[in-house]
C-alpha cells in the first residue's frame, strides 16, 4: 500500500522555512530523548537554506544540543566543497556555528571521481548508520519535474538501490551527481519534503493522486513506498492544485 503521507500547507516561503526549522528542532529533541543523538540528512535548495539560516539564529540554535547532531547529505554535485554549487558549502555557510558545533559532519566528496565517491560515502553510511540506514530525519525537496535528491526523471530511481549511494550521469545537466538511493532515503523515521512555488503545483497533485506510481516520470514517488512518516510541507502556491480534503492547513 502506498504511503502518500500528510500534506501540511503554510502561507508563503518565509512561513515554510520557519515550519521546517521547527520540525528540525522537534525531531532533534525526540531523537536525543530516544537514543542520545540526532542523525539528519540535509537537502540543498533555497527553502532548506532559509531554514538552516533560521536554525543558526539564536532563537532556534539555543534549542538544540548541536554536539548530539550528526549531519549527512542526501545528494551532492560533483564539485569541490568550496564551489558555489556545493550543497555542503551552502549548508556550512547557512548553519554557521550550529554546524561547526555539531558532533559530526559527513559530507559527500564531490571533488573525487564520482563512482569512487559514491562507494566511499556508502561505506560511511554503513559504518555510521548500518546496512539498512535509519536516520531520525530526512530533509528533501522536489523539482517541478518530480525529481528529489539527485534522482531525476528518465531512469528508475530504484536502480542499484542496495548500493545506498549512486553516481548517476544526468544527461540534461551533462554532469554526474552523487545521491542516496531510496533504500537510504526511505529508511528515515521521518521524511519531510519541503517545496514552494506554483510551478510545482501540478506535479505535486499528480504525485499525490496517481493511481499507480510512475517512477520514470516522477522519481519522488519512490518515497511513498517506505514506512517512514512522510510529510509534504508546502506553501499555498505549491498546493494550489490540491483538493482541500488532502491538506492540513496551518497558516
Amino acid at each position: 500500500m502506498r504511503n502518500r503521507g500528510d500534506v501540511v500547507v503554510v502561507d508563503d516561503a518565509g512561513s515554510l522555512a520557519r515550519a521546517l526549522a521547527e520540525r528540525f528542532v522537534a525531531a532533534a529533541h525526540e531523537a536525543c530523548e530516544r537514543h542520545g543523538r540526532f542523525d539528519v540528512v540535509l537537502a540543498g535548495g533555497s527553502t532548506p537554506k532559509a531554514a538552516y539560516e533560521l536554525l543558526a539564529a539564536s532563537h532556534f540554535r539555543e534549542q538544540v544540543d548541536w554536539r548530539a547532531v550528526r549531519f549527512f547529505f542526501g545528494d551532492e554535485r560533483c564539485v569541490p566543497p568550496d564551489d558555489d554549487a556545493s550543497n555542503y558549502k551552502m549548508a556550512k555557510a547557512a548553519l554557521g556555528a550550529a554546524m561547526a558545533g555539531a558532533g559530526a559532519v559527513f559530507r559527500m566528496h564531490g571533488e573525487e571521481e564520482p563512482q569512487s565517491a559514491a562507494l566511499a560515502y556508502a561505506k560511511v553510511l554503513r559504518k555510521e548508520a548500518g546496512d539498512e540506514p535509519v536516520f531520525d530525519l530526512v530533509l528533501l525537496g522536489m523539482g517541478p519535474d518530480g525529481h528529489t535528491a539527485s534522482l531525476f526523471p528518465g531512469s528508475d530511481p530504484r536502480t542499484d538501490d542496495a548500493a545506498l549511494v549512486r553516481a548517476p550521469f544526468v544527461a540534461h545537466l551533462n554532469a554526474y551527481r552523487l545521491t542516496l538511493t531510496p533504500r537510504a532515503l526511505c529508511g528515515g523515521r521521518a521524511i519531510v519534503v519541503a517545496l514552494s512555488g506554483s510551478e510545482k503545483a501540478q506535479t505535486l497533485r499528480e504525485v499525490l493522486t496517481a493511481d499507480a506510481p510512475e517512477y520514470l516520470r516522477y522519481p519522488i514517488e519512490v518515497l511513498q513506498s517506505g514506512a517512514a512518516q512522510l510529510t509534504w510541507l508546502v506553501d499555498r502556491s505549491a498546493s494550489a492544485a490540491l483538493s482541500a480534503a488532502r491538506v492540513i492547513d496551518v497558516s
